[in-house]
């Protein structure tokens, strides 16, 4: 506990900012919702033949999940506020059409027929009875939608909208229990806090429950306004992974080395590239073996000051499985130096611009190197678990090695694809949950080792050197192996849009260090 007040202490106003931006996105949509809503509420309920269908898309709307739903509106409206809002919006929809229509229809014919009695018109029904008397269960919805927007809005971090979800997936990424509390605490107490508000308000008489709801949607807008209100923005807009902004070797060894400050957004590492492309960001952290570097034009910056180390790529596994299969250390090991740099880029590039499957890749590229084989159909001796983490690479690395192993040995290869970030990664692996995974020697030594300053600059940064540090420091821990290496190293990098940087004369991280610096 002490260490997680500690961590809220270091990051109390990146907390504050994300606790407001949680709340603007909540109730923006929320207006919205309200907006469009009751008006459809009130429409199904004289429309009765209108309601099924009505209520019925909404249904199916709130039963899409909601990272999905994401995914569809990405393409069409890009990365930051738009699909947040929007999906956000569509899943407030269902409680608030719902009870708006259930809470009109229900009011008595009786009183309703009183009303016309005494020469009210349609419209003063609607306004001075039927919706005084919905009003309690009309709150209801609105209370049930405000519950699940404060839930769903974590994950606006996905498409770089900010709020609580930054500290929740960048927890996530790199195994960080404090930062995960940090964003997942607050979320919660919003949610416990809005839903005890409301059901004070919901509680009241019908008098005092039509103040306070008028009350509330005075209030909104100014709710609303923590997200409307744009802060301060750099000259160029920077989009990173969530693993990179928190890694050692990522955005904190770039202010180190470099002295960066940047704000950037953090989005999901699979969207970076595209929106770099769309113009949405202008700059991206990355991998230098990433085939979007062609399909997009983009211009990987130089790291003059060597900020990032060696990230040669090689299998990482336990040597109790090496033991107790002796046949597939040597096997892993006839890939070594067959994975250039060119090699692993054009793999990449097959996946992620040509949309070419893992299967069909690794497939081609073991038979170029002839070490392809048909996978044996007799009964498999033994079973081996490998994983690999959630980018295209780490994927065909994983197929090229199932076909292998299973096409050169008698060995079943189960597949966990897709873990995370590293320390997941590494923990599924020291834990025994997977045999081996894919990994590269810059992470081992930055993320997992973390040796002392005084080690590190003791030690060359050259790929062989910090190599050979990594596998003798990871068998005396932890009792795992590094095979040999693939022959490419995937660095990070940042990287731009090849044409900008060229108008604004940036070819390196010290040009865009100076760049920011003379437009402050």
């Amino acid at each position: 506990m002490i260490d997680f007040f500690l961590f809220i202490r270091d990051h109390a106003d990146k907390l504050l900012e994300q606790t407001l931006t949680h709340i603007g996105l909540t109730f923006v949509s929320l207006l919205l919702a309200l907006l469009i809503g009751l008006p459809l509420g009130i429409l199904i309920s004289r429309q009765t033949k209108l309601a099924s269908s009505v209520l019925g898309v909404a249904g199916i709307l709130q039963t899409v999940p909601s990272v999905a739903l994401l995914g569809f509106l990405i393409p069409l409206l890009g990365i930051g506020i738009g699909p947040a809002l929007v999906a956000l919006f569509l899943y407030a929809l269902l409680p608030i059409i719902r009870n708006t229509y259930v809470g009109i229809t229900e009011v008595s014919p009786l009183v309703k027929e009183a009303a016309r009695g005494v020469g009210m018109t349609d419209n003063q029904i609607l306004t001075k009875v039927e919706l005084p008397l919905a009003l309690p269960v009309i709150f209801a919805g609105v209370r049930t939608a405000t519950v699940i927007n404060v839930g769903v809005a974590t994950l606006a971090a996905y498409v770089a909208a900010g709020g609580l979800g930054e500290f929740i997936f960048s927890g996530i990424a790199l195994s960080n229990v404090n930062m995960m509390l940090a964003g997942a605490i607050p979320a919660a107490l919003l949610a416990v806090g809005f839903d005890f508000g409301l059901a004070q308000l919901q509680r009241l008489s019908v008098k005092k429950l039509r103040i306070g709801a008028l009350v509330f949607v005075i209030l909104l807008p100014f709710l609303s306004a923590f997200y409307l209100v744009p802060g301060k923005q750099d000259k160029l807009i920077a989009g990173f992974a969530h693993e990179f902004y928190g890694r050692a070797d990522g955005y904190p060894g770039l202010q180190k080395t470099y002295g960066l400050q940047l704000r950037p957004r953090l989005i999901d590492q699979n969207l970076m590239y595209e929106a770099i492309h769309q113009g949405q960001v202008d700059i991206i952290s990355g991998y230098s073996t990433d085939g979007r570097i062609k399909a997009f034009d983009l211009l990987v910056l130089d790291d003059n000051r060597h900020a990032f180390p060696p990230y040669a790529a090689a299998p990482i596994i336990r040597q109790a499985t090496l033991n107790r299969y002796p046949e597939l250390g040597p096997t892993l090991n006839k890939l070594a130096g067959k994975l250039t740099d060119s090699v692993m880029t054009a793999l990449n590039y097959q996946a992620d611009y040509q949309k070419q499957s893992p299967e069909v890749i690794a497939t081609n590229f073991l038979k170029k190197v002839g070490l392809y084989n048909v996978p044996k159909m007799g009964e498999r001796t033994a079973t081996v678990v490998m994983g690999s983490k959630v980018f295209t690479e780490q994927y065909i690395l994983a197929e090229i090695y199932r076909q292998l192993i299973e096409g050169q040995t008698s060995l079943r290869v189960v597949t966990k694809t897709g873990l995370g970030g590293t320390q997941i990664c590494f923990d599924a692996l020291r834990t025994g949950s997977i045999d081996f995974y894919p990994e590269y020697t810059g992470t081992g030594l930055l993320v997992i080792l973390q040796p002392s300053t005084a080690i590190l600059q003791q030690l060359p940064m050259q790929t062989d050197s910090v190599y050979q540090f990594v596998e003798q420091q990871f068998q005396e821990k932890y009792k795992l192996d590094w095979l040999k290496p693939l022959g490419f190293n995937n660095s990070y990098c940042l990287m731009m849009r090849r044409e900008q940087a060229k108008q604004l004369g940036i070819q390196s991280i010290e040009d865009l260090v100076q760049y920011l610096g003379e437009k402050r």
